[in-house]
């Protein structure tokens, strides 16, 4: 021990210039997202927007996730599923609707909107010709910031949902046509496909987005001979060099349409309109030509069709006859495959609602990503939709113009 005064002096005075460990500021934690998953109440909608691994990663990074009771009974995840992946189970829907984020997969119903508290985010579809006014005008009054999950778009600039549900309707459209080709379904008795020494089948396809793309590479890895109609040259070139094979591609035009369409055992309508309805390019003369027997799957109805024969058809009877041939026209496809599209949700939204949460939750993404500020269509209570103005004769304002005046 040191009792010299003037050494112990000596010693506190070398001390002082010894090196410190620098003190640097901590990063604040943002807060955490705190996300409803309500049971989804629209017609043969099966689909749930996350799936328990979902959930599981977000309560992991300290999110808190609520679901509605037996959400996930449509895609085959129990309650039990969610309670081991962290989520907390409710059984009063009120409850989900109090939520800072709800997030779900049909738009919501006048029922749903007057459970909302307000000041709130929303995540769902949107679907202009079913959304009704009254519902929209409900939103703006409570001051919602509502999101588009369809209108959504990648780093790429890709609209991820629709391209996903697209690939899954159109290779499900195929697996359909097989099973309606049977004879025990009223089909022509083909196997939709080609084995050695017997004729394959020919498909047509109308559309090369991303769901004809996928109906031609499923019917192509069956077999079958394809055919491409689509009035862009470039998503046909696309469409070439994506399949890897040649394909025969052409632009719509009626009477090679036609021709094609007498010959083909199956029709795949898979247009899609940015705006509006589908454009109609098979007439009933075209379809009343075709083969007896051969199968028609609309994949365009839910934008109104592209074959003039077309009608809504729901899951539970999916078909009817008309001029002989057998005509598929549901138009929530993907719900039939319903784990399989909720996975395929859950696997855009996960980084997303990471995202979301790191940079401060819904309000600062909106801001941070262009992509996700597509989806808006109503801002804090403010119609930020020009084709919802318009379509229903209300004020809006441009997202961009309006995040501006509030800096």
């Amino acid at each position: 021990m040191i009792t010299d005064p003037e050494l112990l002096k000596q010693l506190m005075q070398q001390g002082s210039l010894l090196p410190k460990e620098e003190t640097l500021e901590v990063a604040r934690k943002k807060g955490s997202l705190f996300i409803g998953i309500p049971r989804e109440t629209s017609f043969q909608e099966k689909r749930v927007a996350l799936v328990p691994d979902t959930v599981s990663l977000l309560v992991a990074n300290g999110h808190r996730v609520k679901v509605e009771s037996k959400s996930g009974d449509g895609a085959n995840f129990t309650d039990n599923d969610y309670s081991e992946a962290g989520a907390e189970i409710v059984y009063d829907t009120k409850e989900i609707f109090h939520c800072d984020l709800i997030f779900k997969v049909a738009p919501p119903s006048a029922d749903e909107v007057e459970m909302m508290r307000g000041d709130q985010t929303l995540i769902s579809a949107l679907q202009i010709s079913i959304q009704p006014k009254k519902i929209l005008q409900e939103l703006m009054q409570k001051k919602v910031t509502a999101i588009a999950w369809d209108y959504i778009r990648d780093e790429s600039g890709v609209f991820p949902v629709v391209r996903t549900m697209g690939e899954i309707a159109g290779t499900s459209a195929v697996l359909v046509a097989a099973n309606l080709l049977n004879t025990f379904n009223g089909g022509k008795g083909m196997m939709l496909g080609g084995i050695p020494g017997v004729q394959p089948a020919e498909v047509v396809i109308i559309g090369a987005g991303s769901a004809g793309e996928s109906a031609a590479r499923a019917a192509i890895g069956l077999g079958c001979s394809v055919k491409v109609f689509d009035n862009s040259i470039s998503r046909l070139r696309r469409l070439q060099n994506d399949l890897g094979s040649r394909v025969f591609t052409s632009v719509i035009q009626p009477k090679v349409l036609a021709k094609s369409l007498m010959r083909a055992d199956v029709a795949i309508g898979a247009l899609r309109a940015p705006l509006g309805r589908t454009p109609c390019v098979v007439t009933e003369q075209m379809v009343s030509d075709m083969k007896a027997g051969s199968v028609i799957v609309d994949i365009s109805i839910d934008q109104g069709g592209c074959f003039e024969t077309s009608n809504i058809t729901n899951h539970n009877k999916p078909t009817f006859v008309v001029h002989d041939v057998i005509h598929y026209c549901v138009p929530n496809i993907p719900s039939s495959v319903s784990r399989t599209a909720s996975f395929a949700l859950s696997n855009i939204f996960s980084p997303l609602l990471m995202d979301m949460g790191s940079c401060g939750g819904p309000k600062d993404m909106i801001v941070k990503n262009p992509g996700f500020r597509g989806g808006v269509y109503i801002y804090k209570g403010v119609l930020t939709s020009e084709v919802l103005g318009k379509v229903f004769d209300l004020n809006y304002k441009d997202i961009e113009l309006l995040l501006m005046g509030m800096k």
